[in-house]
């Protein structure tokens, strides 16, 4: 996917997110782990078997994407 500005745009934490939208943040990380554009920081595997700690930060436009996306649209 190419960045097309994404990088200097608003990102999101998922708390922001989960305060805005009215969802627990652990469902904003579930919504946005696997989504393409979402900057995601940390390791992805522990040798050791201990938590895994990742960042997420969500551009803007990937946010409206997404809730665009899982809209039920009337009709």
């Amino acid at each position: 996917m190419p960045l097309n500005g994404t990088a200097l745009e608003k990102h999101y934490t998922p708390q922001e997110l989960a305060t805005l939208w009215k969802f627990d943040q652990s469902t904003i990380r579930r919504m946005f782990i696997d989504e393409p554009g979402v900057l995601v920081y940390g390791k992805e595997k522990r040798r050791d078997g201990r938590r895994v700690y990742v960042t997420l930060r969500i551009p803007e436009t990937i946010a409206q994407k997404v809730y665009e996306r899982r809209i039920r649209r009337a009709g």
